[in-house]
């Protein structure tokens, strides 16, 4: 156990998010996601919310200044009525760290998967709201 590390965050985790390069992407996906069929790189995060886990990563996760969207979401489904309000949870959690609604990119179920398998890495969550699936973009760390 390291100091000023949220205990959320295993040692692989850590370890994955030291690997990744500018420009690299990470999914926080919920537990209806199918991680195992679209993740090169599989982090089980069991029992962990994604709003925990992106307040324990994002103190340590500098987001992409050189995009306009660092953050990704699965938009809704056309006539899903499902609830989206977690996406107001990420907001909040996200504002402090340069973020607002803009900095949030909405790709359709389709391409939101095509983009997964493309990412570094992908945390399977115990998340259980719908569309709660997150992308983030990794900037750089300005010394």
């Amino acid at each position: 156990m390291l100091k000023g590390i949220s205990s959320l965050l295993s040692p692989y985790l850590v370890k994955i998010l030291m690997e990744m390069g500018h420009g690299d992407e990470i999914v926080f996906a919920d537990a209806h996601f199918p991680v195992e069929s679209n993740g090169i790189r599989v982090v089980r995060s069991d029992g962990v919310l994604i709003p925990d886990l992106l307040e324990a990563v994002l103190p340590l996760f500098p987001l992409d200044d050189y995009t306009t969207t660092p953050l990704t979401l699965m938009d809704i489904v056309k006539g899903d009525s499902a609830d989206v309000s977690i996406w107001d949870t990420y907001y909040n959690i996200t504002k402090p760290y340069k973020s607002d609604k803009q900095y949030f990119e909405y790709l359709n179920r389709k391409d939101f998967y095509n983009q997964s398998k493309k990412a570094y890495a992908i945390v399977a969550t115990s998340e259980t709201s719908q569309y709660a699936n997150l992308i983030l973009k990794k900037g750089i760390v300005k010394v």
